[in-house]
C-alpha cells in the first residue's frame, strides 16, 4: 500500500514537469519538416570575445580614452571555467595574452573562427532551408555553409572549418574540422591548432532564446576534451537585418603602415 502510494506522489509531482516540457516543445517554431526552424538573426551578451573565463575588468591599451577604452569585466562561458592547457601550449597562451592588442587575428580582421564567431559582439544570421544551412556573420563579412547530408571531409584547413551537422531530436549538432589553426577563441589569447575539432549543439528554449554548447578537442594543444556554454537571443526590433562590418580598410595602418615609403631627408 505504502509503495503504491509513494509511486502515485512521484507520478503527480513529475507530471506536471512533462507536460510542461511538451508543452514548451510544441510551441517551438518549426519548419513542414517538423524539425525546429532556427531561421533568424541571433547575438550572444556578454564579454565573452574578450576572455571566454571569468575576467576582472582592466585597462585597455590606450588610456588617453579613459573608460571608452578599458576592457569590461564578465563571466566566462567555459564549464568549470579550466581550459586544460598541455605545458608548452600554457605558455604560448600567456605569450598571446602579452602580445593580444598586435596579435589577435580579430584585430586584423581575419575571420573569428568556430565557436568564437558565435560571442562576437556582432550578430549573426541563420538560414535554413530543408536541405543545408547557412550562417552568415556580421563581422568581416564571415559565412559558412552547414552540410545536412552525407558527412564530407575538409577539402582544405580553413578559417572556419568544414561542418557537417544532422538532428539530434530537437537538437542541431555541427560537427567542426579542418581548421587551419590560426585563429584564437578571445582576445585574452586562448587558441587552438590546426587538429581543432569542435561538436557545436544548438537547441531553441523557447521561439526567441537559443542554448549552444561547444565541446573543443585539440590532442595538440589541450590534455582533454572541454566545454563551453552560452545562451543566444533572437533581435525582435522592427526591421532587424544583418548589415555589413567589411573590416579590412580599418586594418591597414595597423597591418602595411610600417612599409609606407618614407620621404628622402
Amino acid at each position: 500500500m505504502r509503495t503504491r502510494l509513494a509511486n502515485s506522489l512521484i507520478a503527480v509531482a513529475v507530471w506536471p514537469a512533462i507536460l510542461g516540457a511538451q508543452s514548451a516543445a510544441a510551441r517551438l517554431p518549426r519548419l513542414p519538416d517538423g524539425k525546429p526552424n532556427l531561421t533568424g538573426l541571433w547575438q550572444s551578451l556578454g564579454t565573452s570575445d574578450w576572455d571566454i573565463q571569468d575576467h576582472g575588468a582592466q585597462a585597455g591599451p590606450f588610456y588617453q580614452l579613459g573608460a571608452i577604452g578599458a576592457v569590461p569585466p564578465g563571466q566566462g562561458i567555459v564549464e568549470g571555467d579550466e581550459i586544460p592547457y598541455l605545458p608548452a601550449a600554457a605558455a604560448t597562451k600567456k605569450e598571446n595574452f602579452a602580445n593580444r592588442w598586435k596579435l589577435d587575428p580579430v584585430i586584423k580582421c581575419y575571420m573569428p573562427g568556430v565557436p568564437r564567431a558565435t560571442y562576437m559582439p556582432f550578430p549573426f544570421q541563420i538560414i535554413q532551408s530543408q536541405k543545408d544551412i547557412l550562417m552568415a556573420y556580421e563581422f568581416a563579412s564571415t559565412n559558412r555553409l552547414i552540410n545536412m547530408g552525407k558527412p564530407q571531409e575538409a577539402a582544405v584547413d580553413t578559417w572556419m572549418g568544414t561542418s557537417n551537422g544532422h538532428w539530434e531530436a530537437d537538437t542541431l549538432v555541427v560537427d567542426v574540422t579542418g581548421f587551419n589553426g590560426m585563429a584564437w577563441f578571445d582576445r585574452a589569447g586562448n587558441f587552438a591548432s590546426d587538429s581543432l575539432h569542435v561538436v557545436e549543439r544548438y537547441k531553441l528554449l523557447d521561439a526567441n532564446t537559443m542554448d549552444y554548447e561547444a565541446t573543443i578537442e585539440d590532442p595538440m594543444v589541450f590534455s582533454r576534451a572541454w566545454k563551453i556554454h552560452l545562451p543566444l537571443y533572437r533581435h525582435r526590433e522592427q526591421n532587424a537585418r544583418l548589415l555589413e562590418f567589411k573590416c579590412v580598410e580599418f586594418t591597414e595602418e595597423l597591418i602595411y603602415g610600417d612599409l609606407r615609403k618614407k620621404p628622402a631627408k
